[in-house]
């Protein structure tokens, strides 16, 4: 099983929007995040889309891989806090505010599955034959039991 990953650091963002868009690829296959990334309307997604295609470049690299891109999925991504900035804003009156301009450091690792992922096939029953019984009623007699 291939493990790469990919750092990004001093990202003139803070750890928290970055962390806002992590949490929608975590987990899932790389083309999927690769496509969240690109429709997602947050500016830290074309920085973090950088890093995923480097982690995956880094998988590629590696000995032992299968040469399936689409085996490879994003397995752990988080932001870390970085150096603040800080600067000074004039205000009215002789007086001066601060402003922290924060960085964030960013890391995805992706990691290669045991088997390709296939379509989920729901297996229906033959022609003739009934169907599997739940254990629970369906949802209509449970209201209408309750009901009375």
């Amino acid at each position: 099983m291939i493990q790469a990953q990919a750092a990004a650091r001093y990202v003139r963002t803070s750890a928290q929007k970055a962390k806002l868009v992590l949490d929608l690829i975590r987990g899932r296959g790389v083309n999927e995040a690769l496509a969240t990334l690109r429709f997602s309307r947050k500016a830290i997604a074309r920085d973090i889309e950088k890093v995923l295609r480097s982690a995956i470049a880094n998988a590629q690299q590696r000995e032992g891989f299968g040469g399936d891109v689409d085996r490879l999925f994003v397995s752990a991504c988080h932001a870390g806090q970085g150096p603040s900035m800080k600067r000074v804003r004039p205000a009215p009156m002789g007086r001066a505010f601060r402003v922290v301009k924060r960085t964030a450091h960013l890391t995805v690792g992706v990691t290669e599955r045991a088997e390709p992922v296939a379509a989920a096939s729901v297996e229906k029953p033959a022609k003739g034959e009934p169907a599997a019984k739940s254990a629970k009623p369906p949802a209509s007699r449970a209201r209408k039991a309750a009901t009375r």
